[in-house]
């Protein structure tokens, strides 16, 4: 499979598709960005690098086909007619999950048997033997999704989402998925010679991300992908991509802070930036946000505070926008990148955001309010 070229597109959250085409571009690759998908082309090690590399992206996928399917004949005889002993050895465990949307053919269940019956009939005359198979070896995650009467069968290369970066050791209450913090630190003016704080750090998510991207370390270099597992070149190939990626990181210094009121808290965070091997990158502080100050200018501050859905106390959830806005206000030269579900924030804030960004933080809406520098442009 090593010099394959294949369709593969990068599915990201909503609203995170620019980032992540913007990061396939710079890997060097011709993109089209679509609805939570960024469609490009590419070999193996195409694949594996676009995993190793991408900090905003969910996964990877192989696009295998795509046809229309107004019957379950349609989908039969499609996926009958694919080559499917070239793709999947003989043991490969396949699982095929489906979805559905706008289509005649709705039952999902029945739309990922057929499917599924179809690869075996296939394998089944390839391979010489009858319809059953161990289904023990590496795995091969199918999906079939129908939109429109229109099927598109993909294999998921990743395996674990890529948010998954291998290490976290602990996690807090309510943590951000690691490539949705990468992402609300790519939406700032964050350079990586500027100061950097995280006033609320929780388990550390923020500063940790910032800290791989100041340092240039690939946030897949200490995890496993999939299709590492389907081919021993596959996996001679990643390996040697992690070893590039070594040789990129740099040792600049970074001036990166995160705090959090909860002492236990900080010592997760810790144990997360020593797995993810930035430690010494990052200072750790046990301060509440109301007693947070600093001398450092021209920095960025983001926070994902409580948003009152998690406290439970509303009350005191805008309390705390209430401090923070009185702490914040004098800094003048910060920008400053706030993340919350209470769309009435800036009225306990205590100021205006320059501009507003709505996201998704998984299912929850949120906006992200930005508050630039006064004389900063973002």
């Amino acid at each position: 499979m090593a010099k394959q070229q294949f369709q593969l597109y990068a599915a990201t959250a909503s609203g995170l598709e620019a980032l992540a085409g913007q990061e396939l571009r710079d890997l060097g690759y011709k993109v089209r960005v679509d609805n939570g998908r960024i469609y490009f082309e590419g070999d193996m090690t195409d694949i594996l690098r676009a995993n190793i590399w991408l900090r905003s992206a969910d996964r990877i996928k192989i696009i295998l086909k795509t046809f229309k399917a107004t019957t379950f004949d349609d989908i039969f005889d499609t996926v009958t007619a694919m080559d499917w002993d070239q793709l999947l050895p003989m043991d490969a465990k396949f699982p095929v999950n489906g979805r559905s949307k706008n289509s005649k053919l709705f039952s999902v269940p029945d739309i990922q048997a057929v499917t599924k019956k179809a690869i075996v009939n296939q394998m089944a005359g390839a391979y010489h033997r009858k319809s059953r198979f161990p289904e023990t070896g590496a795995l091969f995650s199918l999906e079939i999704a129908l939109n429109k009467d229109e099927a598109t069968l993909t294999l998921d290369t990743t395996g674990d989402s890529l948010f998954k970066r291998g290490y976290r050791q602990e996690k807090g209450e309510a943590p951000l998925k690691e490539n949705f913090a990468a992402a609300l630190i790519m939406l700032t003016n964050w350079h990586t010679d500027m100061p950097f704080v995280d006033p609320m750090c929780g388990s550390g998510t923020l500063p940790i991300e910032a800290a791989l991207m100041a340092r240039n370390i690939a946030p897949g270099i200490n995890r496993h992908f999939s299709c590492e597992n389907w081919h021993p070149d596959n996996l001679k190939a990643s390996n040697e991509l992690k070893e590039e990626a070594k040789t990129k990181q740099n040792d600049d210094v970074v001036d990166i802070t995160g705090c959090d009121i909860d002492g236990s808290m900080i010592d997760i965070a810790k144990l997360n930036a020593n797995g993810a091997g930035v430690l010494h990158d990052i200072t750790f502080k046990q301060v509440a946000v109301k007693d947070f100050k600093t001398d450092k200018e021209d920095g960025v501050i983001i926070v994902n505070p409580p948003y009152g859905k998690r406290m439970g106390d509303q009350k005191s959830v805008r309390k705390l926008y209430e401090q923070m806005g009185h702490v914040f206000k004098p800094l003048t030269t910060w920008s400053k990148y706030i993340l919350t579900a209470d769309l009435e924030f800036e009225t306990f804030y205590g100021q205006k955001a320059t501009k507003r960004r709505k996201l998704y933080n998984g299912a929850l809406r949120t906006d992200y309010f930005q508050f630039w520098a006064s004389h900063r442009k973002n």
